[in-house]
């Protein structure tokens, strides 16, 4: 028999301890409901959590980004809806002035209308922000050339039949009257009409007749060059002066983070959705255009720009196409924003989808199964309460040294 060491306490202290340490870890994972609360619990498996975490989160955050720019392109468009109501009512004001049953007073009146219409145009392309954001400026729009060219073309017009006028190898001809759908001309006016229906000539170009009865030929938005229209053929009109002007400056599109990882987003770019853009003004005394400048940019009375003129029968008939030009302009824009919104409440079904199917299967990785964890508890509290009956038992075998020295 021996005293100085009890092998059976020792073995019992250390089934004791390995219990009581299992109950601590079964009761820590039943107060905090996962399998992994530390690193030493699952060390690849929390890896592996906390990288689906990474992305669960992420999915949750690109869905709140997808729904705020729904919130914006609703601002957007809720905006045009008013534009298109109002190019809708200049439509019927050009229509009413086109018939000489109004006296110049009444076309007086009604450019007025005209006028003020346009200007509020203005306001709404000039003031629609989004969290202190303008979105009809054209601020939201990457289309730009750096440099633009326009050309006066001077010159005695011949428009006896047959005399040609060449720009950029598109041929005109001079005939007994107008047409422009097959290029012809028989003054300066029905000349610039024809270059502006040439299918080539018109994507490019817009020509109008100037104060002095000069052929004018300027870039459009997104076609500026430096490199200017050239003009020959015999019927005496060539390039007089050429002008190169600073292109508009470049917007910067709009980017919404739709996806948790790098490079998971979508471009919107909103044209400039202004008067000028949708060609409804110009340049004061220009074909279609009033003599005086009567359009303010909206948010003051200054007045900057010509609108279109509806004076007489014939500006107020051209002007209805200008408009019908600009309302198609306006609603193409309309749908390409409603296309991206009913795309992004797409991207928000499958976000929550992604998410909630990431969330399961992080669930899977680091939640405990709290039925098997609490049999596991009661088993190591049982082995618990046996070890101590035991350990005190064990503790009691050295006491029979004692009766070798009775």
């Amino acid at each position: 028999m021996i005293i100085n060491h009890n092998i059976s306490a020792l073995n019992t202290h250390r089934q004791l301890s390995s219990a009581t340490n299992a109950q601590s870890k079964s009761m820590e994972k039943l107060a905090s409901g996962m399998r992994i609360n530390r690193a030493g619990d699952d060390a690849a498996g929390l890896a592996i959590s906390e990288k689906m975490r990474g992305q669960i989160r992420g999915l949750d955050q690109a869905s709140r980004n997808s729904q705020d720019a729904i919130s914006l392109i609703q601002t957007a468009e809720g905006a045009l809806n008013e534009t298109t109501d109002i190019l809708q009512r200049m439509r019927e004001l050009a229509t009413q002035a086109s018939t000489d049953t109004n006296t110049t007073s009444d076309r007086g009146e009604i450019q007025k209308e005209m006028d003020s219409l346009t200007s509020e145009i203005n306001r709404i392309g000039n003031t629609t922000e989004f969290n202190t954001q303008k979105l009809l400026n054209g601020e939201k729009d990457t289309k730009t050339a750096g440099t633009a060219g326009s050309v006066t073309a001077t010159g005695s017009l011949d428009t006896n039949t047959g005399k040609t006028v060449v720009i950029d190898n598109k041929t005109f001809t001079a005939a007994a009257a107008d047409d422009a759908a097959n290029g012809e001309f028989s003054d300066v006016d029905g000349l610039a009409d024809a270059i502006n229906a040439d299918a080539d000539l018109k994507t490019k170009y817009t020509a109008s007749v100037d104060g002095d009865g000069n052929l004018k030929i300027e870039q459009k938005d997104g076609f500026e060059s430096a490199t200017v229209p050239t003009i020959t053929g015999d019927a005496g009109l060539s390039a007089d002066s050429t002008k190169t002007v600073a292109g508009k400056a470049a917007g910067a599109g709009l980017q919404f983070q739709i996806g948790a990882n790098e490079n998971q987003s979508l471009t919107l770019e909103i044209s400039d959705m202004r008067a000028s853009a949708l060609g409804l003004t110009g340049t004061a005394g220009t074909a279609g255009f009033t003599a005086a400048k009567g359009v303010s940019d909206g948010t003051n009375s200054t007045a900057e720009e010509a609108g279109l003129d509806v004076s007489n029968a014939a500006n107020a008939s051209k002007a209805i196409t200008s408009i019908q030009k600009a309302i198609d302009t306006v609603s193409a824009e309309r749908s390409k924003l409603g296309a991206n919104q009913n795309r992004l409440e797409h991207t928000i079904n499958n976000l929550g989808t992604s998410s909630e199917n990431l969330t399961a299967a992080e669930s899977r990785v680091r939640d405990t199964d709290m039925a098997k964890t609490m049999m596991e508890q009661t088993k190591n509290s049982i082995l618990a309460q046996a070890s101590q009956a035991m350990l005190a038992q064990a503790n009691q075998q050295p006491q029979g040294v004692l009766q070798l020295l009775r």
